[in-house]
């Protein structure tokens, strides 16, 4: 109704302006014609309205969102300010657009995003406890937490509770399996002599970051068992420990039926046990991408519930009157669930497993209201469990590929063309098992791209030939490994497992036979040296993007994706790697290799750098390229990148070196590298990364060139409280801050008055 006849103004057409909000949209109206202003709100609307059933998944999405920033953002004063975003995000949408659907769906995203953040805050204040500082030797009281045989290592891993207060929480101590006694179970009271350390941060950027999950799990240090004397036997075991025992005693029975690499797989999927799979096996898992096998999660907690339910339902039905008085599938769903939570607790309750274990039930519950079973929302049902409860794992390789994994195989099989393609129906045998065998390819591709990025990310490889390969392993290791095994388990009470042992080792025997095979094919694995994290951010938010829309709005997602992708390969990869207590060097030769400083360097520090250096092949040693010149104490090599010649001079014995030639091998030198304080007088041309720096800046990615680059620990870390802890001194806390703030300078943000720039390549 029009107000030019006198009647009262409609107000139909708009809303009434009541605050501040709906002044402000009102002036924001103005700024153009009517149909600009109400048009994109029309649109965006209507988009909203058509993904009404989609916005409830982006609400884990945004509590892993605010969990994901605090671990990303340095200081207190970064997680503040996007606090204080996340509050800007719920309060701005609303008042802007009043009542629209979009409008509460983005306020309720920050909403998420501002709780997972402060949640993480909190808890990680919550765990806060005594870390250890220096190395040393001690001797002191305790009481087992947990142990753990790990026999393709030779030792056994124990948690202890120690009686002194001044000293860590719990502290993890490694002791060698000869030195070890099975009365050393968790609650017996023991006397430990040790070499306690502080929890190891990352070697060099990119490695794994140990300080950091020891912080969330109450680990205060790290020891090498020299001596575990037992004082008093436990004298009542809580659950837990009984539970971690009969999970110990099952592993070591299984072992004992089944020797090597497939002892350790089938105590590995019976137990959630790894620590008895020799690493040549467990590496060629991982390069053929078949390591998922191994952790349980979904695919394991599927066959147990699936088949504790069948044989429930087969057993009941052999009773007319329960099968006409009662629903069976009811019933079985029940058994089913119970026997996956079961199942869950027995494997150790990881992140995966927790979280296969709530999809479980859900799917259960589902089946029994007779609603459709896996959905995406179940899938953001469990999510936003383990991120409420666990938001550390939000950062973690475990929590993201399982979610990823099973959002992509929902997302793929709920596509309406895949769907119908892969639809049963009436028709011949083969042509039933080429369609199945067509959606397990399907699965695996959708399944192999989704994880790719976040193996890159964590592990600096990919297996390319995984979805292949999968298609043979899953269904070997559901439909016979896991069943036979079970059987065996099942016969050994009454010491009948025999036959069934034999042949779950010769089905594990095929499985690590195609897992060598796969890993040792040509071009079976791809190397990245470090993806940014800007880079993996970017990847993440585009696949989330293209998997939780349904409309065409999805394709949005496709930009960021491949800003991502052409980030991480136009990233350089690093010229030389610097561990943090300065013992290792690697250098990248012209020719692509890696070349090593100390020859007798382990394999875990081998591997550490091969992979955050992105190379594959063995490394050498630094004695072996011609422009190198070492003795027993000292080693010098030149390397040219972009046009300019380095000179890098580093230590690698404990030998004091005479004053004047160290001095002369300094000034002489670009880079210098030790592992020890060098004097004063040893002044490099651009830096001197010796035990000093590098106690401020931990491992360093150095990239050379005309204009240099630092990566260093510290700057990835930042000020969170694990990075701090391990620091006494509230002077060197700063020192580190700015040290890691300036990678380009790494000399605490300003040059040194004596650096030169690097020498020209002499053409």
């Amino acid at each position: 109704m029009a107000a030019s006849d006198g009647c009262a103004p409609s107000i139909a057409a708009s809303p009434p302006q009541r605050g501040l909000g709906e002044r402000l949209a009102g002036l924001l109206h103005r700024r153009g014609t009517p149909r600009e202003a109400g048009g994109w709100r029309v649109r965006l609307e209507a988009l909203a309205d058509r993904e009404r059933d989609q916005l409830p998944l982006w609400v884990p999405v945004g509590l892993g969102f605010g969990s994901a920033a605090w671990f990303v953002l340095p200081d207190a004063s970064g997680w503040t300010a996007f606090l204080a975003m996340a509050l800007a995000g719920i309060l701005a949408p609303p008042a802007l657009a009043p009542g629209s659907r979009w409008a509460r769906a983005v306020a309720i995203f920050f909403l998420a995003a501002l709780i997972g953040c402060a949640n993480i805050w909190w808890k990680a204040e919550r765990v806060a406890g005594p870390v250890f500082h220096r190395e040393k030797v001690m001797t002191f009281e305790a009481v087992i937490d947990t142990a753990q045989s790990m026999p393709a290592e030779e030792m056994v891993r124990f948690v202890v509770r120690p009686a002194d207060p001044s000293l860590p929480r719990r502290i993890r101590i490694n002791l060698d399996d000869k030195k070890a006694s099975k009365a050393l179970e968790p609650g017996a009271r023991v006397s430990v002599r040790a070499w306690l350390m502080p929890p190891p941060p990352p070697a060099v950027p990119g490695a794994y970051d140990f300080s950091r999950a020891a912080w969330f799990q109450g680990v205060g240090a790290t020891a090498r068992g020299l001596d575990v004397t037992l004082i008093a036997a436990p004298t009542e075991r809580s659950w837990r420990a009984r539970l971690a025992n009969a999970r110990q005693g099952m592993a070591d029975h299984i072992r004992s039926r089944l020797g090597g690499g497939e002892g350790g797989i089938a105590a590995a999927l019976a137990t959630g046990d790894q620590a008895g799979i020799p690493e040549e096996d467990a590496e060629a898992m991982r390069r053929s991408g078949l390591a998922h096998l191994l952790s349980v999660s979904g695919l394991h907690l599927t066959a147990v519930v699936g088949a504790v339910m069948l044989l429930t339902l087969k057993l009941l039905a052999l009773s007319p009157t329960l099968a006409l008085r009662f629903r069976l599938v009811v019933i079985a769903a029940g058994v089913g669930a119970l026997a996956g939570i079961a199942y869950t607790l027995f494997t150790g309750a990881e992140v995966p497993t927790i979280r296969s274990c709530v999809a479980a039930v859900l799917i259960l519950l589902g089946i029994a209201l007779g609603r459709e079973a896996l959905t995406l929302r179940l899938v953001a049902v469990g999510a936003l469990i383990v991120l409420l409860l666990w938001p550390e794992s939000v950062v973690g390789a475990s929590f993201q590929l399982s979610f990823a994994a099973i959002a992509a195989i929902v997302v793929i099989l709920d596509h309406p063309r895949i769907r119908a393609l892969l639809e049963r129906r009436d028709e011949a045998l083969p042509v039933k098992a080429g369609r199945f065998l067509l959606g397990l390819i399907l699965t695996g591709l959708a399944v192999e791209l989704a994880l790719t990025p976040i193996a890159l990310f964590h592990f600096h490889q990919a297996g390319i030939y995984g979805a292949f390969a999968n298609i043979v392993a899953i269904p070997l290791t559901t439909f016979v490994v896991m069943p036979i095994e079970g059987l065996a388990l099942l016969l050994d009470l009454a010491g009948l497992g025999a036959p069934c042992w034999w042949l779950a080792g010769k089905a594990l025997g095929f499985l690590l036979w195609l897992a060598h095979a796969t890993a040792g094919a040509p071009g079976a694995v791809a190397m990245l040296p470090g993806m940014p994290r800007g880079a993996f951010g970017l990847i993440t938010a585009g696949g989330l993007w293209l998997l939780l829309w349904r409309t065409r709005w999805r394709l949005f997602g496709i930009p960021p994706l491949v800003a991502g992708l052409v980030w991480t390969v136009a990233t350089p990869p690093p010229d030389l790697l610097v561990t943090g207590d300065g013992t290792h060097l690697a250098i990248r030769t012209a020719r692509g290799d890696l070349a090593i400083l100390r020859p007798k360097a382990g394999d875990y520090v081998r591997d550490t750098l091969s992979e955050n250096a992105g190379i594959k092949s063995e490394p050498i040693e630094l004695d072996m390229l011609p422009a190198a010149q070492c003795s027993a104490d000292l080693c010098a090599a030149e390397v040219e990148a972009d046009g300019t010649r380095w000179r890098i001079l580093a230590t690698r014995s404990p030998n004091m070196v005479d004053f004047e030639p160290l001095q002369r091998a300094c000034a002489a030198a670009d880079i210098v590298v030790s592992d020890r304080r060098l004097p004063v007088t040893c002044v490099p041309r651009w830096l001197k990364a010796d035990a000093v720096f590098l106690r401020r800046t931990g491992g360093l990615a150095i990239k050379l060139g005309a204009a240099p680059k630092v990566l260093t620990v510290a700057e990835l870390q930042g000020e969170h409280p694990w990075a701090t802890a391990a620091v006494p001194d509230p002077k060197t806390i700063s020192r580190r801050r700015s040290a890691g703030a300036a990678p380009g300078a790494p000399w605490r943000g300003e040059p040194r008055p004596a650096a030169r720039e690097p020498r020209a390549a002499t053409r």
